[in-house]
Protein backbone atom coordinates (compact mmCIF):
# COMPACT_ATOMS: atom_id res chain seq x y z
CA UNK A 1 0.00 0.00 0.00
CA UNK A 2 1.32 3.44 -0.91
CA UNK A 3 2.46 5.64 1.96
CA UNK A 4 0.15 8.47 2.98
CA UNK A 5 2.61 10.27 5.25
CA UNK A 6 2.77 13.22 2.85
CA UNK A 7 -0.99 13.48 2.40
CA UNK A 8 -2.31 16.99 3.13
CA UNK A 9 -3.71 17.43 6.63
CA UNK A 10 -5.36 20.46 8.21
CA UNK A 11 -3.15 19.83 11.25
CA UNK A 12 -0.11 20.69 9.10
CA UNK A 13 -1.36 24.29 8.92
CA UNK A 14 -0.90 24.85 12.63
CA UNK A 15 2.16 26.86 13.79
CA UNK A 16 4.78 25.47 16.19
CA UNK A 17 3.40 27.61 19.03
CA UNK A 18 -0.13 26.19 19.02
CA UNK A 19 0.54 23.41 21.54
CA UNK A 20 1.37 25.95 24.23
CA UNK A 21 -2.24 27.17 23.93
CA UNK A 22 -3.44 23.68 24.81
CA UNK A 23 -1.20 23.68 27.90
CA UNK A 24 -2.66 27.06 28.88
CA UNK A 25 -6.23 25.75 28.54
CA UNK A 26 -5.42 22.81 30.80
CA UNK A 27 -3.75 25.10 33.35
CA UNK A 28 -6.75 27.45 33.33
CA UNK A 29 -9.20 24.62 34.00
CA UNK A 30 -7.21 23.02 36.84
CA UNK A 31 -5.14 25.77 38.46
CA UNK A 32 -4.75 23.92 41.76
CA UNK A 33 -6.35 20.73 43.18
CA UNK A 34 -8.45 18.26 41.18
CA UNK A 35 -10.89 17.33 43.91
CA UNK A 36 -13.24 15.22 41.75
CA UNK A 37 -10.24 13.45 40.26
CA UNK A 38 -9.30 12.34 43.78
CA UNK A 39 -12.59 10.44 43.90
CA UNK A 40 -12.18 8.85 40.46
CA UNK A 41 -8.62 7.59 40.64
CA UNK A 42 -6.53 6.23 37.80
CA UNK A 43 -8.27 3.07 36.67
CA UNK A 44 -7.91 2.45 32.93
CA UNK A 45 -11.11 3.32 31.11
CA UNK A 46 -12.45 3.69 27.56
CA UNK A 47 -14.60 6.66 26.56
CA UNK A 48 -16.70 7.20 23.45
CA UNK A 49 -16.95 10.64 21.88
CA UNK A 50 -20.38 11.19 20.32
CA UNK A 51 -21.46 13.89 17.87
CA UNK A 52 -25.02 14.78 18.81
CA UNK A 53 -27.61 17.44 18.04
CA UNK A 54 -30.41 17.32 15.47
CA UNK A 55 -28.72 18.29 12.20
CA UNK A 56 -25.78 17.06 10.08
CA UNK A 57 -22.52 18.68 11.16
CA UNK A 58 -18.88 19.03 10.11
CA UNK A 59 -16.19 17.57 12.36
CA UNK A 60 -13.55 20.24 13.02
CA UNK A 61 -10.95 20.55 15.76
CA UNK A 62 -9.66 16.99 16.04
CA UNK A 63 -5.92 17.97 16.18
CA UNK A 64 -6.62 20.17 19.20
CA UNK A 65 -8.59 17.43 20.96
CA UNK A 66 -5.87 14.86 20.26
CA UNK A 67 -3.26 17.22 21.70
CA UNK A 68 -5.36 17.86 24.84
CA UNK A 69 -5.35 14.16 25.66
CA UNK A 70 -1.74 13.61 24.60
CA UNK A 71 -0.64 16.31 27.04
CA UNK A 72 -2.54 14.36 29.71
CA UNK A 73 -0.49 11.26 28.96
CA UNK A 74 -2.66 9.40 26.44
CA UNK A 75 -0.95 7.56 23.59
CA UNK A 76 -3.54 8.61 21.02
CA UNK A 77 -7.18 9.34 20.25
CA UNK A 78 -8.77 6.95 17.76
CA UNK A 79 -10.85 8.97 15.31
CA UNK A 80 -13.57 7.08 13.44
CA UNK A 81 -14.30 9.85 10.93
CA UNK A 82 -12.00 12.30 9.17
CA UNK A 83 -11.55 15.99 9.86
CA UNK A 84 -13.98 18.01 7.67
CA UNK A 85 -16.27 15.01 7.24
CA UNK A 86 -20.01 15.60 7.55
CA UNK A 87 -21.74 13.29 10.00
CA UNK A 88 -25.33 12.54 10.88
CA UNK A 89 -26.06 12.57 14.62
CA UNK A 90 -25.85 10.60 16.80
CA UNK A 91 -22.39 9.52 15.62
CA UNK A 92 -19.57 7.74 17.45
CA UNK A 93 -16.75 9.97 16.17
CA UNK A 94 -13.82 8.91 18.36
CA UNK A 95 -12.63 6.62 21.14
CA UNK A 96 -10.28 7.72 23.93
CA UNK A 97 -8.53 5.24 26.21
CA UNK A 98 -6.62 6.03 29.37
CA UNK A 99 -6.81 6.73 33.08
CA UNK A 100 -10.24 7.86 34.23
CA UNK A 101 -8.95 10.88 36.13
CA UNK A 102 -7.18 12.23 33.07
CA UNK A 103 -10.13 11.49 30.80
CA UNK A 104 -12.19 13.78 32.98
CA UNK A 105 -9.47 16.44 33.20
CA UNK A 106 -9.53 16.80 29.43
CA UNK A 107 -13.24 16.19 28.85
CA UNK A 108 -14.76 19.67 29.15
CA UNK A 109 -11.92 21.50 27.39
CA UNK A 110 -12.09 19.05 24.48
CA UNK A 111 -15.88 19.20 24.20
CA UNK A 112 -16.04 23.01 24.37
CA UNK A 113 -13.36 23.40 21.72
CA UNK A 114 -14.84 20.78 19.42
CA UNK A 115 -18.34 22.25 19.77
CA UNK A 116 -17.26 25.75 18.72
CA UNK A 117 -14.80 24.74 16.01
CA UNK A 118 -17.30 22.30 14.47
CA UNK A 119 -20.04 24.92 14.69
CA UNK A 120 -17.93 27.39 12.72
CA UNK A 121 -16.99 24.77 10.13
CA UNK A 122 -20.62 23.67 9.77
CA UNK A 123 -21.87 27.24 9.31
CA UNK A 124 -19.02 28.03 6.90
CA UNK A 125 -19.87 25.03 4.75
CA UNK A 126 -23.57 25.92 4.77
CA UNK A 127 -22.88 29.50 3.64
CA UNK A 128 -20.52 28.26 0.93
CA UNK A 129 -22.98 25.65 -0.31
CA UNK A 130 -25.78 28.23 -0.44
CA UNK A 131 -23.61 30.71 -2.33
CA UNK A 132 -22.51 28.11 -4.88
CA UNK A 133 -26.13 27.06 -5.26
CA UNK A 134 -26.99 30.66 -6.15
CA UNK A 135 -24.29 30.55 -8.83
CA UNK A 136 -21.68 32.62 -7.01
CA UNK A 137 -18.14 31.81 -8.18
CA UNK A 138 -16.05 34.20 -6.08
CA UNK A 139 -14.30 34.01 -2.72
CA UNK A 140 -16.32 33.49 0.46
CA UNK A 141 -14.51 34.73 3.56
CA UNK A 142 -14.88 35.22 7.30
CA UNK A 143 -13.66 38.29 9.18
CA UNK A 144 -11.29 39.30 12.00
CA UNK A 145 -14.19 39.55 14.48
CA UNK A 146 -12.90 36.54 16.37
CA UNK A 147 -12.63 35.72 20.07
CA UNK A 148 -9.42 37.05 21.66
CA UNK A 149 -7.13 34.16 22.50
CA UNK A 150 -9.17 31.73 20.41
CA UNK A 151 -8.57 33.12 16.93
CA UNK A 152 -6.42 30.23 15.73
CA UNK A 153 -9.18 27.71 16.45
CA UNK A 154 -11.88 29.87 14.87
CA UNK A 155 -9.88 30.61 11.72
CA UNK A 156 -9.03 26.91 11.53
CA UNK A 157 -12.76 26.10 11.67
CA UNK A 158 -13.41 28.40 8.71
CA UNK A 159 -10.75 26.63 6.66
CA UNK A 160 -12.14 23.20 7.53
CA UNK A 161 -15.58 24.46 6.48
CA UNK A 162 -14.17 25.35 3.08
CA UNK A 163 -14.03 29.15 3.13
CA UNK A 164 -11.29 31.77 3.21
CA UNK A 165 -10.47 32.86 6.79
CA UNK A 166 -9.59 36.41 5.60
CA UNK A 167 -6.68 38.22 7.29
CA UNK A 168 -5.48 36.61 10.48
CA UNK A 169 -4.24 39.76 12.21
CA UNK A 170 -3.27 43.39 11.69
CA UNK A 171 0.15 42.33 10.36
CA UNK A 172 -0.98 39.96 7.62
CA UNK A 173 -2.80 42.53 5.47
CA UNK A 174 -3.21 46.30 5.42
CA UNK A 175 -6.87 47.19 5.85
CA UNK A 176 -7.83 50.85 5.96
CA UNK A 177 -11.30 51.40 7.38
CA UNK A 178 -13.16 54.68 7.84
CA UNK A 179 -11.54 55.40 11.23
CA UNK A 180 -8.06 54.98 9.78
CA UNK A 181 -8.80 57.36 6.95
CA UNK A 182 -10.52 60.03 9.06
CA UNK A 183 -7.74 59.85 11.65
CA UNK A 184 -4.81 59.97 9.24
CA UNK A 185 -2.74 63.09 9.78
CA UNK A 186 0.05 64.85 7.91
CA UNK A 187 2.58 62.33 6.69
CA UNK A 188 5.70 61.75 8.75
CA UNK A 189 7.35 60.43 5.61
CA UNK A 190 6.97 63.33 3.18
CA UNK A 191 10.73 63.95 3.20
CA UNK A 192 11.77 60.32 2.82
CA UNK A 193 8.81 59.45 0.60
CA UNK A 194 7.85 62.50 -1.51
CA UNK A 195 4.78 60.66 -2.81
CA UNK A 196 3.14 61.03 0.64
CA UNK A 197 2.05 64.62 0.05
CA UNK A 198 -1.72 64.27 -0.28
CA UNK A 199 -3.98 66.18 2.13
CA UNK A 200 -4.37 64.53 5.57
CA UNK A 201 -7.63 62.71 6.18
CA UNK A 202 -7.99 61.57 2.57
CA UNK A 203 -8.14 58.04 1.21
CA UNK A 204 -5.19 58.82 -1.03
CA UNK A 205 -3.06 60.05 1.88
CA UNK A 206 -3.88 57.01 3.98
CA UNK A 207 -3.00 54.63 1.13
CA UNK A 208 0.25 56.44 0.39
CA UNK A 209 1.35 56.34 4.01
CA UNK A 210 0.42 52.67 4.40
CA UNK A 211 2.26 51.73 1.21
CA UNK A 212 5.35 53.62 2.35
CA UNK A 213 5.80 51.29 5.32
CA UNK A 214 3.96 48.16 4.17
CA UNK A 215 5.98 47.61 1.03
CA UNK A 216 5.11 45.48 -1.98
CA UNK A 217 4.37 42.20 -0.22
CA UNK A 218 1.19 43.18 1.66
CA UNK A 219 -2.19 43.52 0.01
CA UNK A 220 -4.03 46.75 0.78
CA UNK A 221 -7.80 46.61 1.38
CA UNK A 222 -9.70 49.91 1.65
CA UNK A 223 -13.23 50.38 2.97
CA UNK A 224 -15.35 52.84 0.95
CA UNK A 225 -18.92 54.11 1.17
CA UNK A 226 -19.49 55.35 -2.38
CA UNK A 227 -18.34 55.00 -5.99
CA UNK A 228 -16.43 58.25 -5.67
CA UNK A 229 -14.44 56.93 -2.72
CA UNK A 230 -13.86 53.68 -4.60
CA UNK A 231 -12.50 55.61 -7.58
CA UNK A 232 -10.10 57.49 -5.30
CA UNK A 233 -8.90 54.27 -3.68
CA UNK A 234 -8.39 52.55 -7.03
CA UNK A 235 -6.53 55.53 -8.43
CA UNK A 236 -4.28 55.55 -5.35
CA UNK A 237 -3.40 51.87 -5.85
CA UNK A 238 -5.58 49.83 -3.47
CA UNK A 239 -5.61 46.10 -4.20
CA UNK A 240 -9.06 45.43 -2.76
CA UNK A 241 -12.02 47.79 -2.55
CA UNK A 242 -14.48 46.96 0.22
CA UNK A 243 -17.96 48.23 -0.66
CA UNK A 244 -19.14 48.41 2.93
CA UNK A 245 -22.83 47.86 3.71
CA UNK A 246 -23.93 48.38 0.11
CA UNK A 247 -26.93 46.27 -0.88
CA UNK A 248 -29.31 45.55 -3.75
CA UNK A 249 -29.15 47.71 -6.85
CA UNK A 250 -26.67 50.10 -5.22
CA UNK A 251 -24.17 47.26 -4.82
CA UNK A 252 -24.76 45.79 -8.27
CA UNK A 253 -24.57 49.14 -10.07
CA UNK A 254 -21.47 50.29 -8.18
CA UNK A 255 -19.67 47.01 -8.90
CA UNK A 256 -20.54 47.08 -12.61
CA UNK A 257 -19.63 50.74 -13.00
CA UNK A 258 -16.26 50.33 -11.28
CA UNK A 259 -15.32 47.25 -13.29
CA UNK A 260 -16.26 48.98 -16.57
CA UNK A 261 -14.67 52.32 -15.73
CA UNK A 262 -11.32 50.84 -14.68
CA UNK A 263 -11.13 47.98 -17.16
CA UNK A 264 -7.61 47.79 -18.58
CA UNK A 265 -6.37 50.62 -16.34
CA UNK A 266 -6.04 49.14 -12.86
CA UNK A 267 -6.16 45.67 -11.32
CA UNK A 268 -8.24 45.37 -8.17
CA UNK A 269 -10.76 43.13 -6.43
CA UNK A 270 -14.17 44.16 -5.13
CA UNK A 271 -15.26 42.98 -1.70
CA UNK A 272 -18.74 43.18 -0.21
CA UNK A 273 -19.05 43.18 3.58
CA UNK A 274 -21.40 44.18 6.34
CA UNK A 275 -24.65 42.56 7.40
CA UNK A 276 -24.41 39.49 5.14
CA UNK A 277 -26.54 36.60 6.43
CA UNK A 278 -28.11 33.44 5.05
CA UNK A 279 -31.33 35.39 4.55
CA UNK A 280 -29.85 38.07 2.24
CA UNK A 281 -27.04 35.98 0.77
CA UNK A 282 -28.66 35.53 -2.64
CA UNK A 283 -28.91 39.30 -3.06
CA UNK A 284 -25.30 39.95 -1.98
CA UNK A 285 -23.54 36.98 -3.64
CA UNK A 286 -23.34 38.47 -7.14
CA UNK A 287 -20.51 37.62 -9.50
CA UNK A 288 -19.64 41.27 -10.05
CA UNK A 289 -18.22 41.00 -6.51
CA UNK A 290 -14.95 39.07 -6.19
CA UNK A 291 -15.10 38.50 -2.41
CA UNK A 292 -17.85 38.59 0.13
CA UNK A 293 -16.85 38.53 3.79
CA UNK A 294 -19.19 37.85 6.67
CA UNK A 295 -18.91 37.35 10.42
CA UNK A 296 -22.07 35.22 10.27
CA UNK A 297 -19.83 32.16 9.90
CA UNK A 298 -18.17 32.62 13.29
CA UNK A 299 -20.06 35.09 15.48
CA UNK A 300 -23.05 33.69 17.38
CA UNK A 301 -23.00 30.42 15.45
CA UNK A 302 -24.81 27.42 16.87
CA UNK A 303 -22.36 25.01 18.46
CA UNK A 304 -22.32 21.33 17.61
CA UNK A 305 -23.21 19.19 20.61
CA UNK A 306 -20.71 16.50 21.64
CA UNK A 307 -20.50 14.23 24.66
CA UNK A 308 -17.78 11.98 26.05
CA UNK A 309 -19.10 8.88 27.81
CA UNK A 310 -16.86 6.61 29.87
CA UNK A 311 -17.86 3.00 29.26
CA UNK A 312 -18.53 0.56 32.06
CA UNK A 313 -15.74 -2.01 32.40
CA UNK A 314 -16.50 -5.29 30.68
CA UNK A 315 -17.11 -8.12 33.10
Amino acid sequence: MASTTNAPSYAHLLPPSWKTQVAAWLAEDTPSFDYAGFVVGEAEREAYLFGKGKDPAVLAGSPFVTEIFEQLGFDRVEWHIQEAEVFEPVKHVATVRGKARFLLLGERIALNLLARCSGIATKSKRIKDLARGYGYKGIIAGTRKTTPGFRLVEKYGMLVGGIDPHRHDLSSMIMLKDNHIWSSGPSQFSTTFPECLSPPGSITAAIQQARAVGGFSLLLDVEVRSEAEADEAIEAGADIIMLDNMEGDDLLNAARNLKERWSGKRKFLLESSGGITEENLQERAINEIDIFSTSAVHQSVAHVDYSLKIQQPRQ
